[in-house]
């Protein structure tokens, strides 16, 4: 596939520019190997997390990464047939967080498939994401390719029904991210046997694209960078030859490769974070494939967010935009068969940035 894609390819006005270079969008581009003629692209946005502060006031950097996603996405030109919207819309589960979030998300001009997280989670376990989003899992298909949406976020019954005295507590404890008192996310049995019913009707030749808020392997277990079942929704997907898993929850780029499955994050709007090997000397199992994201300066409040676009056709190209730092590209090498990143993955040309914070 020959197509360009830039900023500027999504624009339609010039004078959206100096706007748009700081929005946190992933753009995802789709063309299935098979039929060219499929082709076709949809946004990803991850991780807003409106916080109300009190009565209508909210923390304005949150909702100014939001307000400014939703504002590049209707300058996407052609626009894409839907947005993802990678979860944690609220930070707390507030009803109030929600519709706030809510009333900037309405301003999108195409439809949105939504994915739920921790933070949208665990106040009200999900009744009010029910009431006004839909279905915490569920599956769809898009010209050729089959996504499915998932709900990595679960936990343990005693977790989530025994030890906490109010469902205050309960989010408090689960929205702290370095977090003693946590437990590890899930798919859980009976949502696992409704993937394996789902994906009996689809053959295995078809390209499947899995969402998730939790990365569907494991990475840094005191951050919750981990599906404790990862292992067994990898072997439900391993008979298709044709598997993408991406997700937000790590605020950060990303990549993995695990047998045929490939797995990629998105950045968030709200803040980016560090990686666990930068943080802390505890065992992690960061993925050795994954050049960190080079955050020169953590004092910028915009620094370490940003957007980006994958191209599939066959092998897949992710693109990432960060804002106020170098673009990134990583590609399916293949021979190896897995992303690298097309300029730093040599460590000799890597800068210290990359490596620490």
């Amino acid at each position: 596939m020959s197509t360009k894609m830039t900023r500027r390819t999504f624009l339609k006005a010039a004078g959206t520019l100096t706007a748009a270079a700081a929005l946190p969008v992933g753009m995802v581009e789709v063309t299935r190997a098979q039929k060219t003629g499929d082709k076709f692209t949809f946004a990803y946005i991850s991780d807003a997390h409106i916080t109300q502060i009190e009565g209508a006031s909210f923390v304005r950097n949150f909702d100014n990464g939001l307000k400014k996603a939703v504002l590049e996405v209707n300058f996407m030109d052609p626009q894409p047939d839907f947005v993802v919207f990678g979860g944690d819309l609220a930070q707390l589960g507030k009803r109030e967080e929600f519709e706030h979030g809510l009333e900037m998300m309405k301003d999108l001009t195409v439809p949105v498939k939504w994915v739920i997280g921790e933070h949208d989670y665990y106040l009200d376990l999900g009744k009010y994401w029910q009431e006004k989003m839909g279905p915490l899992y569920y599956s769809f298909d898009h010209k050729g390719v089959h996504f499915v949406v998932l709900a990595s976020i679960l936990t343990d019954d005693e977790w989530t029904h025994k030890r906490w005295p109010t469902p205050e507590e309960r989010m408090l404890q689960m929205a702290r991210l370095d977090n003693p008192n946590g437990s590890p996310f899930m798919v859980k049995e009976e949502e696992r046997d409704w993937l394996k019913k789902d994906l009996e009707k689809v053959g295995n030749e078809t390209p499947l694209i899995v969402l998730s808020h939790s990365p569907l392997y494991k990475i840094f277990k005191p951050w919750n960078f981990w599906t404790d079942d990862a292992e067994e929704v990898q072997a439900i997907l391993k008979p298709f030859k044709n598997v993408t898993v991406l997700h937000g929850h790590v605020h950060q780029v990303l990549y993995n490769q695990i047998g045929g499955i490939s797995f990629q994050a998105f950045m968030a709007t709200a803040w980016p974070w560090p990686y666990p090997v930068t943080y802390s000397q505890l065992p992690n199992m960061m993925p050795v494939m994954t050049v960190p994201m080079n955050r020169a300066d953590p004092f910028k409040e915009r620094d370490g967010t940003g957007w980006g676009h994958i191209q599939y056709n066959g092998g897949l190209v992710y693109h990432y935009e960060l804002w106020e730092n170098s673009p990134r590209v990583v590609r399916q090498d293949s021979k190896m068969k897995h992303p690298e990143d097309a300029e730093y993955q040599d460590p000799a040309i890597r800068t210290p940035p990359q490596l620490h914070y």
